[in-house]
Formats: C-alpha cells, sequence, structure tokens
C-alpha cells in the first residue's frame, strides 16, 4: 500500500461490499454508502469511514456491540438517531458515542429528503460480538478480523 499523506475525502474509493448482512435484511440499509478512511492510511487499531444515506437509508440495522466503542460525528443532513431510549433529532456537528457492553442498541436513519453525511468511527477490538434487538441477527468478529453473521438461534446464514 502506498504511503498517503492526505486525501480528498469524498473522493475516496466505496466500501466494494454494502454489507455482510444476509440479503433479507440489506434493503434496510438502502442506498448507504461507505468510504473507508482509515484504511487507505493503513490505520489498524480503529477504522473510520465518510457515509452517506440518501433518504429512507439507515446506518445499519439497530445493534448494540459487546467490545467495540463507536463514535459518529454529522457533517451534513438531519439523520434521527434511534437507541433503546427512543429518537433523538441530529444536525451537522452533532455527534453520539456509544460504549461498548451497555447493550444499548443504536443505528440511524434519514427520514428528510437530502442526504445525511457523516464520520463514524470505531476501534477494531477483536472479539467483538453484536446483538440486532429488532431483527433475526447475531454477529461475531473473530480472531482473523472477519465478521461472521448467523441467525439468533446460531443457524449460519
Amino acid at each position: 500500500m502506498p504511503t498517503r499523506i492526505a486525501i480528498l475525502a469524498a473522493e475516496a474509493p466505496l466500501r466494494p461490499r454494502l454489507s455482510g448482512y444476509p440479503a433479507d435484511l440489506m434493503a434496510k440499509i438502502g442506498g448507504r454508502e461507505k468510504r473507508p478512511l482509515g484504511d487507505l492510511f493503513g490505520l489498524t487499531n480503529f477504522g473510520v469511514n465518510l457515509t452517506r444515506l440518501p433518504p429512507g437509508a439507515a446506518s445499519s440495522l439497530r445493534h448494540a456491540h459487546a467490545r467495540q466503542d463507536e463514535f459518529v460525528y454529522i457533517l451534513e443532513g438531519t439523520p434521527t438517531l434511534v437507541t433503546d431510549a427512543g429518537e433523538t433529532a441530529l444536525q451537522p456537528g452533532s455527534c453520539a458515542g456509544f460504549r461498548a457492553g451497555t447493550g444499548d442498541a443504536h443505528t440511524l436513519v434519514n427520514r428528510s429528503e437530502a442526504d445525511v453525511v457523516y464520520l463514524e468511527v470505531g476501534d477494531r477490538s477483536l472479539g467483538d460480538s453484536v446483538t440486532y434487538p429488532d431483527d433475526d441477527l447475531a454477529g461475531s468478529h473473530g480472531p482473523d478480523g472477519i465478521w461472521r453473521y448467523t441467525r439468533k438461534d446460531g443457524t449460519p446464514l
């Protein structure tokens, strides 16, 4: 990988695969686009994504991590943050953090007529697992760094 000093984030390549979610749940994230910025610089301790949500899209299935912290900073648009506590309207300049191990599931949903653009930052703790309270899905982060998904009863996808 070439050494990079700086780039224009909006020109970074899109993540080639939309998600590892199974096909029956992919529609929930709509046309979400992620540009994995941290990977371009060879970052290994944490990831940084520039993410765009068109109207109607969600950042993810509502989820909670056991070991990985997450942070989002809104650059453009007005997403709705959905957590176990309810819904919170966000705007440019808003930020939110999700501490690992709390069980408080979260997602961003774009219910507006304009795109939402935000930065998301998360650590890359191995051995993480994810719960999805609204969907029949469970995830685990293997020692090889690959996410694996099953149904909640352990049935492989």
